[in-house]
């Protein structure tokens, strides 16, 4: 009688996962997104370390678009947090100068587009100010 053993050991062996390629390819584009974010923020006046705490990279960069800190909530609620992701990324570009197609990079593609926006000449525009009354 044989054994099904060397059967199921035959099957363990088979390759599983990520090759080592992958993942220096992944750790290269998560240090492109990583040192991008913290240019930007150097930018806008914040500290640079904060792009790699998780949470508080997102109130920081609530803070640089000027939107309130309540919408961190709305970043852990399914689908509303893929709209809050745009909405805060056009604004993002709109406070560096650029407009809504580079937004929507910044959302889409940031691997690309952080690093543009921090690496590049953009400058930081600042918070909208309230409108100043009329002067008569």
């Amino acid at each position: 009688m044989h054994s099904p053993l060397p059967l199921v050991l035959a099957q363990m062996n088979a390759p599983q996962g990520q090759s080592t390629g992958t993942l220096i390819v992944e750790l290269a584009v998560l240090v492109l997104v990583i040192a991008g974010m913290w240019r930007v923020f150097q930018k806008a006046g914040k500290p640079g370390w904060a792009a790699i705490i998780p949470i508080y990279n997102i109130i920081v960069l609530l803070q640089i678009t000027g939107k309130p800190i309540w919408w961190l909530i709305l970043y852990f609620i399914p689908i509303v947090n893929f709209v809050v992701l745009v909405i805060v990324c056009i604004e993002l570009a709109k406070r560096f100068g650029k407009g809504v197609a580079f937004g929507f990079g910044l959302a889409l593609l940031p691997f690309i587009f952080y690093p543009i926006l921090g690496f590049g000449d953009a400058t930081y525009g600042g918070a909208p100010t309230a409108a100043a009354p009329a002067m008569r």
